[in-house]
């Protein structure tokens, strides 16, 4: 589970106000920690279906997102993916 302080950080980092929750920047990186929370649940919980769907489904909703960034800003794209580290 994200702490109200580390989604606070989150925002303030990729935002542009503390508020900015709406930017796909922000949604991007958001879903990042939650995928990489409820990834070590997975792996401590082998059995636990219900939230492995829930993890694929939060990594669908991510490709969606940075797909669409891409489409629109491929600077923003690449900047994202680089500072998450999410393509090697």
């Amino acid at each position: 589970m994200i702490t109200k302080e580390r989604k606070a950080q989150i925002v303030k980092e990729f935002g542009a106000s503390p508020t900015d929750t709406g930017k796909p920047e922000v949604q991007i990186a958001l879903l990042t920690a939650h995928i990489e929370d409820l990834s070590k649940h997975c792996e401590i919980n082998k059995k636990d279906h219900h939230s492995r769907r829930g993890l694929i489904m939060l990594v669908s909703k991510r490709k969606t997102l940075l797909s669409y960034l891409a489409s629109r800003d491929i600077q923003r794209y690449r900047s994202i993916v680089a500072t998450l580290g999410l393509r090697k």
